[in-house]
């Protein structure tokens, strides 16, 4: 490893993502001495820089809520800048109800920084990960590239919540394949375009918005049969989540090709709302994503492997540490639907703690979409709001494990029923 500055730590938070930023915070919250590296000079990820806008799916179709703690706090903070839209039920194309509360990606980095100051965190900014040495089924060490060169951190316990797995990928962990029938799901470039009026944008039928994104997917103007659309909270801009990319983004050549091709894909989306939709007559394209968003890299292999039949039926499962009510939403590689599998009016499901754990470490936990999950399961669970549950909980545990007598802290050795207890008091819900 380097001779560069070494630094220790309870909690070492590898990606600064909702997952990794609500992983730090419950973590700090806690009592443990917390690390958060992120690679941009600010945090949340797809959040922020990939621009989403929105946080979908609180509740049930009936309006049972089923995501809270900390991810509710993040929005009340937002509420306090006015970054913030009132929580909506709107109708989608395909004729299911959706829920969502839609905000302001610039304004949630100061959320978000608000958040990790108050706890304690360290943040570690503009910080790439090199390499990472483990031994006996501990991560031992994780070495960063910085703007003061390069520094070795030594955690008792290492979340990564990279959503590619980078920090476990150097390590040697195993990690889940795709069936012969499955492919990664695509990317996306948010775009942001106004000034739209959303009286008449809202007005449009589902059926007659189905039809237009038809008639535009077909004339290859936009890259899917979509015209989604999350609305800016202070001005009539839209971001739009319309682009579809084909990659795999832990690919350095393809997700730069990616970048490239998401921004065409995105300026031509913007000449046929122009030209075609109600409402977006008098809007321009006004700016892209830092990144594209990223839907699925690698999944961890865990202690428990989540599965579509778990979310289904759904199984009660007795580690349940979050809860979500998403539905199964695979967007394809090619062509321009959806693969969407709308859930029961008070449909929700559970999220195991063992399915955070790597089978091939003891010292590691895994927070956001590259949770132990089926590609088909992870369809479900890689929204933002099951994330920061997910990331939450991960951070509680973790804490826990820090806290340990033993000089080898184990996450395997965390019980279950206290942290459950924990994140109950900490206004998450299970169930």
């Amino acid at each position: 490893m380097s001779n560069g500055a070494i630094l220790n730590a309870d909690v070492l938070v590898c990606g600064g993502g909702l997952a990794g930023t609500m992983a730090a915070v419950a973590a700090a919250r806690h009592g443990a001495n917390v690390l958060l590296v992120e690679r941009y000079g600010f945090l949340g990820g797809n959040a922020t820089a990939g621009a989403v806008a929105q946080f979908n799916s609180w509740q049930t179709a009936n309006g049972r809520p089923v995501i809270a703690g900390l991810a509710s706090e993040v929005v009340e903070r937002l509420g306090r800048y006015g970054a913030a839209g009132e929580h909506q039920t709107f109708v989608m194309s395909t004729g299911h109800k959706m829920d969502r509360v839609e905000y302001a990606p610039e304004i949630l980095k100061l959320v978000l920084d608000d958040m990790i100051t108050e706890a304690g965190v360290r943040p570690l900014l503009h910080a790439n990960l090199l390499r990472v040495s483990s031994a006996n089924r501990r991560i031992e060490a994780v070495e960063v590239l910085t703007k003061s060169g390069v520094m070795t951190i030594n955690p008792r316990v290492l979340i990564d919540s990279s959503g590619d797995l980078d920090a476990l990928h150097r390590a040697g962990a195993r990690f889940l394949e795709l069936e012969e029938n499955e492919s990664l799901q695509p990317a996306t470039m948010m775009f942001r375009f106004g000034p739209i009026d959303f009286d008449r944008f809202h007005a449009l039928a589902p059926a007659e918005l189905a039809a237009l994104a038809r008639k535009g997917f077909e004339s290859g103007e936009l890259a899917r049969a979509a015209l989604h659309a999350s609305r800016d909270p202070f001005s009539d801009d839209g971001w739009f989540n319309i682009s579809r990319l084909a990659i795999d983004a832990t690919d350095a050549m393809a997700l730069g090709r990616a970048e490239i091709e998401g921004r065409r894909q995105a300026w031509r989306a913007a000449g046929y709302l122009k030209a075609h939709v109600p409402g977006c007559e008098r809007g321009q394209l006004r700016s892209f994503a830092t990144q594209v968003g990223v839907r699925e890299t690698r999944r961890i292999e865990g202690d428990h492997v989540l599965s579509a039949e778990d979310l289904l039926q759904p199984v009660q499962l007795d580690d349940a540490i979050a809860a979500g009510a998403y539905p199964i939403d695979i967007h394809p590689a090619a062509g321009g639907g959806l693969d969407y599998r709308g859930l029961g009016e008070d449909h929700a499901y559970q999220i195991p703690y063992h399915s955070l754990i790597p089978v091939s470490f003891n010292n590691a936990l895994v927070a956001g979409r590259g949770i132990s999950a089926t590609h088909t399961a992870l369809a479900a669970i890689r929204v933002m709001t099951i994330s920061m549950a997910v990331g939450q909980a991960a951070g509680t545990a973790a804490a826990m494990a820090a806290r340990a007598v033993a000089s080898a802290a184990s996450v395997r050795g965390v019980p279950v029923g206290e942290l459950r207890a924990t994140l109950l008091r900490d206004g998450a819900v299970l169930r």
